[in-house]
C-alpha cells in the first residue's frame, strides 16, 4: 500500500463558519476522517505546517513547502498538499521551479466549499489527489474537479462553480474516472530531482490600460528587478512608453512582455509595435506560458542568477510543460 504525506495548509477545503465569514480551523484528521474510502488504497501520514486563507500565502510559504517535501521525499510515495484556491495556481507553479524532475506525484487540490458541508466538492476532490499520489505518475500538478493539470498551466477561472481551474492553452494530464487515473499526456520528468530554494520576489506586474500614465513604468522599476507588463493582444508597447522602458533596461531590470489575452499566447513578431520593442529593448517573452508561471519563473530565474544571457537561458528552458513556443 502507497505511503503519502498530506500536507495541510488551510483554505476553503478546511475552513468553518465565524461570526466573520468562513476561516481555516479543521487540522488533517478531521479532512481524513471525512475521507474514510481512502484507507482502502494507501496509508496517510499528515502535517500541517501553515492553517491559512490562501489569500495569504505568500512566497515564503512556497519555499517551505519545497523543504518539507524535499525533508521527507525520500519516505514517501507521494504528497498531496490541501490549499485554498485563490492562489493554488501560483503555489503550483511556484513547487513546478523549486522541485524539478520529480519522480513522485506532488499533488496540490483545494474545494470550492468546506469539507464538513453536505454539498460539497472538498471529499471528492481529496480522495481524487490521494487516488493520483498512489498512481506512480510524476511532476507537479493540480487535481481538481476529476482534471489532472499540470501545476505550470493552471488558472482559476471560475470563482463559485465545482469546476474551479483550466488548463491554459495545453490540455490536461489526466483525469480520474470511476477511481482510476486516465493518463492523457506522457510524464515529461527525467533525471534525478532537483531542489532549489531561492526565489527573488522583486518582481512586479504592470497591467496596460489605455492612458496609463508614463510614471507607473519608472514607479514600478523601483519596486523591482524583474517587471512583466501586460500588454494588448498577442503583445506590444504603445510609442508612448518606449522612453521608459529604454530607462529600465539601462536600469539592468528584467523586463518580460506578457498578453492579457489568456488564450494562445503572445506573438511579438507580429505587428510592428511588438516587433520594434522587442528589438530595441531586448525584452523577454512569455509565448503561452501562464501569468501564473510567468510570475513564478521570473522569481525562480532571478532568485539563481541575474547575468542577463543565463537569465534567458533558463527562462526559456521548459519546465513541467510550461512553455511550448
Amino acid at each position: 500500500m502507497k505511503r503519502i504525506l498530506l500536507i495541510a495548509t488551510g483554505g476553503t477545503i478546511a475552513c468553518a463558519k465565524t461570526q466573520n465569514g468562513l476561516a481555516p480551523a479543521l487540522d488533517p484528521s478531521q479532512l481524513l476522517a471525512r475521507v474514510p474510502d481512502a484507507r482502502g488504497f494507501c496509508q496517510v501520514e499528515a502535517i500541517q505546517p501553515l492553517n491559512l486563507d490562501s489569500t495569504n500565502i505568500a512566497p515564503q510559504h512556497w519555499q517551505l513547502l519545497a523543504r518539507i517535501i524535499e525533508d521527507h521525499y525520500h519516505c514517501y510515495d507521494g504528497f498531496v498538499l490541501c490549499h485554498g484556491t485563490d492562489t493554488l495556481a501560483y503555489s503550483a507553479a511556484a513547487l513546478s521551479y523549486l522541485i524539478q524532475n520529480t519522480r513522485k506525484p506532488i499533488v496540490l487540490t483545494g474545494a470550492q466549499k468546506p469539507i464538513d458541508q453536505e454539498d460539497t466538492d472538498a471529499r471528492q476532490n481529496l480522495l481524487d489527489s490521494l487516488r493520483y499520489a498512489c498512481s506512480g505518475d510524476s511532476g507537479v500538478c493540480i487535481v481538481f474537479g476529476g482534471h489532472v493539470i499540470a501545476g505550470t498551466r493552471a488558472r482559476k477561472t471560475r470563482t463559485k462553480s465545482y469546476n474551479a481551474f483550466s488548463s491554459i492553452n495545453f490540455p490536461d494530464i489526466a483525469e480520474i474516472r470511476d477511481h482510476r487515473v486516465v493518463r492523457f499526456i506522457p510524464c515529461a520528468q527525467s533525471g534525478a530531482p532537483s531542489f532549489t530554494h531561492s526565489l527573488n520576489t522583486r518582481v512586479a506586474l504592470l497591467k496596460l490600460i489605455p492612458g496609463l500614465d508614463p510614471g507607473a513604468f519608472a514607479a514600478s522599476g523601483q519596486l523591482c528587478d524583474g517587471l512583466i507588463i501586460e500588454s494588448y493582444g498577442v503583445g506590444g508597447i504603445p510609442d508612448l512608453y518606449l522612453d521608459q522602458l529604454d530607462a529600465l533596461a539601462q536600469a539592468g531590470k528584467t523586463v518580460v512582455l506578457a498578453t492579457q489575452v489568456p488564450q494562445e499566447g503572445s506573438d511579438l513578431s507580429v505587428y510592428q509595435v511588438g516587433r520594434r520593442v522587442k528589438e530595441r529593448c531586448g525584452l523577454l517573452e512569455p509565448y503561452d506560458m501562464t501569468l501564473e508561471s510567468t510570475v513564478t519563473k521570473l522569481m525562480w530565474v532571478l532568485g539563481q542568477t541575474r547575468d542577463p544571457e543565463e537569465v534567458r537561458r533558463l527562462f526559456y528552458t521548459p519546465v513541467n510543460y510550461d512553455l511550448l513556443f
